[in-house]
């Protein structure tokens, strides 16, 4: 499969090349960014040098020639290309918001009009794959929404209230400069944020929904002094108490045919670089403690991205995704 990223220059795009060059069913014939054209993609990504000799490019969509695009673009800006793309037989993954929720709830979330919605699967492999496994298009969750969703759905059913605490790496944040993401506003410090209305807390919802699930959901996020990765708490109220054994049981058995789910001790270190998620629980009867671990460039976006194209296009989901976490 030819291979074509949409936004390449940022921390997702620069993931998704280290990820494709391990792949070897696909091969990468495009990178484009508007400001960087005729760039060599290592000036940008100079952990891909030796390895990748190509520069960014800036083709219409009309003109692109690929059997796969991922959309590696700011939200709004993905619903410019998702039509032309699809239009010309091209299977699109898109990293973007703009397809993940219903028009109106992703109009209230972002303040901005959807000006080309079509319904799209809402690509969590291990709860959704069989609604979209072969499709044109299938829309990447946000980083947080993986995490934490993937930590509480076994349980959902049993839950009346969900409450999750995320610390975020800053690459979340993406590669422009700001004063939150500044070195010193960072290091040494732990920085709750959107202690409310965070834009994930949406697809929260949406995903306890479509597991059945009637429980109440909050969220709230802070940023802590890492590169990459993603801790996730979640409070799991529960309508009925459940022992220990038995929530041990409940993951087990919803998890064991699931490769990227991982029940044990999470640790940032361990998911880094890689798609996994690592999982555990501990039950006081009426709460469950289920803490998560992802690295939000992997599991949150890139990795989840690549096992979606994997999905879509019938390869193995583990195809090129098997590297081991980057501990110490």
């Amino acid at each position: 499969m030819d291979i074509a990223i949409i936004g390449a220059s940022g921390y997702a795009g620069g993931d998704l090349i280290r990820l494709l060059l391990a792949h070897q069913r696909v091969r990468l014939v495009c990178a484009t960014s508007r400001k960087l054209a005729g760039n060599a993609v290592s000036s940008i990504h100079p952990q891909v040098k030796g390895l990748l000799d190509m520069e960014f490019s800036n083709p219409k969509p009309e003109d692109l020639e690929a059997d796969v695009a991922f959309l590696a673009v700011p939200h709004t800006a993905a619903m410019t290309y998702a039509r032309p793309l699809l239009s010309r037989g091209i299977k699109v993954v898109d990293l973007s918001a703009d397809y993940r929720l219903p028009r109106d709830i992703f109009e209230k979330v972002y303040g901005v009009a959807h000006t080309d919605y079509f319904k799209a699967p809402y690509g969590i492999p291990e709860l959704h794959r069989d609604s979209y496994r072969n499709a044109e298009f299938v829309s990447n969750p946000g980083c947080f929404p993986t995490g934490a969703t993937l930590a509480a759905a076994p349980l959902a059913r049993y839950a009346h209230t969900v409450i999750y605490d995320s610390k975020t790496g800053v690459s979340g944040a993406g590669d422009n400069p700001s004063a939150t993401t500044h070195y010193p506003n960072v290091g040494d410090n732990v920085n709750a944020y959107k202690w409310t209305s965070h834009r994930h807390l949406a697809e929260m919802k949406q995903e306890l929904a479509s597991l059945g699930s009637s429980a109440k959901c909050y969220f709230t996020p802070h940023l802590v002094p890492v590169n990459r990765g993603i801790l996730t708490t979640a409070h799991i109220l529960l309508d009925k108490p459940l022992g220990q054994e038995e929530v041990e049981e409940i993951y087990r058995k919803f998890y064991e045919k699931e490769f990227f789910v991982r029940l044990q001790n999470p640790v940032l270190a361990a998911v880094r670089g890689t798609n996994f998620c690592d999982i555990r629980v501990e039950s006081e009867g009426e709460r469950v403690v289920a803490v998560s671990a992802i690295d939000n460039l992997g599991k949150g976006a890139s990795g989840q991205a690549i096992q979606n194209m994997n999905l879509i296009c019938g390869f193995d989901e583990r195809e090129g995704l098997t590297g081991a976490g980057l501990l110490p």
